[in-house]
């Protein structure tokens, strides 16, 4: 069996292309050099381990013997996977989104030998099909226009890395209002779907920091529209097939408008980013049935993603092979009855929708499950009690499981990228405290400890273990969940690295002219559209990485007394503020940074040694509170405590001994509190 350039190599999506006879480089300097040498074009493969048509055309073209001795030939070959450098995929999706209009994966671009995008697209067919040109067919008429209109090549690779160097700078200037607060909340609700819940029609995506921050807006104007959006799409994501019924967790996105067939990967981030909305949407509006989801994807996260000694893997795939398409996920009737009794195939037909004609295009035989009918519904057809139907929902949810556990299950890539591990460790960390999980939590404190333990340098992290280099998403990440854990456990050390993590992101990413931070730092050696630094707003597909670094300003702010950290914090929501009113579901993660610019935050102070029963109570019902803008801190003594309030500091002076409980909001302080009771009350007024 052949090999090439990617043997070795420690992503899953190239390890498995190793075996193919095109002749592939991994991004790098010798590959251009390659092209240079041959004066060649060269044709840039962007795909990932989960994506199901970047394995269609793996097999359809790239292990084609004739193919690639015709792409060996004629170009040089490079092959990227956009989990282990999204700063490749985000540069490239911007210059086939300008040429294009849209873009996605498989992205297929051609570049010249300095790397500049001249043409592309996403998938490409073998032969002319699907209103596709056929791949061979492109690849003729690229190199006809390499060969006799290099002129035309450089002018629109020119065009094309000013356009992506225009795009990518997403910053805005303009001061930061409430006004502009409330009209991203406006433009959220105009997209809202008052039928099937969430935003748009389809395809449907989670967006889980939009549906934060009207949770958040609720909490503060008590506007019932507010609320009742977030639990119209939290409801009907969770009863939909996006959500797995039987493992837990969601797949990626829905296909349809009713969240009725997804494309079923399942990403890391999508489920850290839904665990801590349904976590806390129970928190706040105590509706049993969002816990219950957060539970779910707390199985699965534990059951498929976390690794022995702190991390988690990044996805699992939808399919098993090319010719499925769910089909792990998915029943046939005659699958579901020959594991279930009589009754319970009943009950579970009705409640999942398990019919004889299924769902999927490829096998319409095939259900995939989703919540048709409810408990109550089907207790008063069938005449039966509530009860006993949920019993049997219950038993036929174990059995359809057990069952499922027997098939060859999508494969899971165990690459614990650091973004994504910070983002799940800090969401699996607030749910088993919600949720009273002390091995969630003790999983995320080991993972956030292992991190601590393989980070490059005290200042710095990488993307993955294997990498040496890291971006700002994987810094600001880390740092928001590192200050999660010193509120949790008050060990200054998480506080200490949290704040080294900040300062070299502000020092290696800050634009100095309006207090954006850049993507990646600058380097002088870079290759074709990586010279062009972005400033990212957009949640696209994981959180803002500058609405998570102003948040965690804002945070370091209150829990180390630092105003440089405020400021900080505010030029950098500033130099975005323009845009604040049109951000909606996709700038949601800077219109929480904003958030806490315009709105006090929350400090919840609990006084007493860690012995005292009365203070290990009172904290617990403080990480239950939920409340915007919070910041809970722990201390063994009344000392002074940088970062609060000056009038709590002075109440906290004049503190009585044993334990007691002190909140304030902006500058307005309750009485202590000296019982679990009385704190309940304070937390609850």
């Amino acid at each position: 069996m052949s090999s090439n350039h990617l043997s070795g190599s420690t992503s899953a999506y190239l390890a498995a292309a190793a075996h193919q006879p095109v002749h592939w480089y991994p991004w790098g300097q010798e590959a251009f050099a390659e092209a240079r040498k041959r004066d060649c074009p060269v044709l840039l493969d962007i795909g990932a381990v989960w994506c199901h048509w970047c394995h269609v055309m793996d097999r359809e073209s790239y292990e084609s013997e004739a193919l690639a001795q015709f792409l060996n030939e004629n170009f040089v070959c490079i092959k990227v996977d956009r989990d282990e450098r999204p700063d490749v995929d985000a540069r490239y999706q911007r210059a086939v989104q300008a040429m294009s209009g849209q873009g996605g994966w498989p992205l297929t671009v051609l570049l010249t030998a300095d790397g500049q995008a001249f043409f592309g697209g996403t998938y490409f067919p073998p032969g002319n099909m699907h209103g596709r040109p056929g791949f061979r067919t492109v690849l003729d008429s690229v190199l006809d226009a390499w060969r006799s209109r290099r002129d035309q090549v450089h002018a629109q690779a020119a065009t094309l890395t000013r356009l992506v160097s225009e795009h990518l700078d997403e910053s805005a200037a303009g001061p930061v209002s409430a006004s502009r607060l409330a009209e991203g909340a406006a433009s959220m609700l105009r997209l809202f779907d008052p039928e099937f819940g969430g935003f748009g029609r389809q395809p449907k995506f989670p967006h889980p920091a939009a549906l934060r921050f009207l949770l958040t807006r609720w909490h503060d104007t008590r506007d019932a529209q507010l609320r009742d959006v977030v639990e119209r799409t939290l409801d009907a994501m969770a009863l939909g097939g996006i959500h797995d019924h039987l493992g837990g967790g969601f797949h990626r996105y829905s296909v349809d408008a009713r969240w009725i067939v997804p494309h079923f990967e399942k990403m890391s981030y999508d489920n850290s980013e839904l665990l801590r909305t349904y976590t806390e949407a129970y928190l706040a509006l105590g509706d049993e049935r969002y816990a219950d989801v957060a539970r779910g994807i707390v199985a699965w996260v534990r059951g498929t993603l976390a690794q022995e000694g702190g991390g988690y893997g990044a996805s699992q795939d939808a399919d098993v092979g090319l010719d499925d398409d769910g089909d792990f996920f998915t029943w046939s009737r005659a699958e579901a009855e020959a594991v279930l009794s009589d009754t319970e195939f009943e009950v579970a037909a009705a409640y999942w929708d398990i019919g004889t004609a299924g769902e999927m295009h490829h096998d319409p035989s095939r259900n995939v499950l989703f919540v048709a009918e409810s408990a109550d519904s089907i207790a008063r057809r069938l005449e039966v009690t509530e009860s006993e139907v949920r019993e049997l929902i219950a038993s036929a949810r174990t059995k359809l499981l057990a069952a499922r556990q027997t098939r060859t299950a999508p494969a899971v890539d165990p690459t614990r990228y650091t973004a994504w591990n910070a983002m799940l460790a800090s969401a699996m960390l607030l749910a088993g405290i919600a949720l009273d999980d002390a091995a969630a939590r003790e999983h995320a404190l080991a993972t956030l400890r292992r991190m601590r333990a393989e980070a490059r340098s005290p200042d710095a992290v990488s993307h993955s273990p294997a990498q040496a280099e890291g971006w700002l998403e994987d810094a600001v990440q880390t740092a928001d969940a590192v200050l999660t854990a010193f509120e949790f456990t008050g060990d200054a050390d998480w506080l200490a690295w949290g704040e080294a993590l900040a300062e070299r992101a502000w020092r290696e990413h800050e634009d100095s002219t309006d207090g954006a931070l850049f993507d990646i730092a600058a380097d002088p050696r870079a290759t074709g559209l990586l010279a062009a630094r972005g400033k990212p707003s957009q949640d696209a597909p994981t959180p803002s990485a500058n609405g998570v670094a102003g948040i965690v300003a804002f945070r370091l702010a209150h829990l180390t007394g630092k105003a440089i950290w405020n400021e900080r914090g505010r030029r950098l929501v500033e130099a975005f503020g323009a845009g604040l009113a049109e951000a909606s579901i996709h700038g949601a993660t800077l219109l929480l940074a904003a958030d806490w610019i315009l709105s006090p935050a929350t400090h919840m102070v609990i006084v007493g040694t860690a012995e005292d029963g009365v203070a290990v109570a009172m904290e617990r019902e403080a990480w239950r509170a939920w409340r915007p803008r919070r910041v809970i801190r722990r201390l063994r003594s009344a000392d002074r405590l940088a970062g609060a309030p000056a009038e709590l500091t002075a109440m906290l002076a004049h503190a009585e001994g044993g334990a007691a409980g002190y909140l304030c909001v902006g500058t307005s302080c309750r009485q202590p509190a000296r019982t679990v009771k009385e704190w309940e009350t304070t937390l609850r007024e």
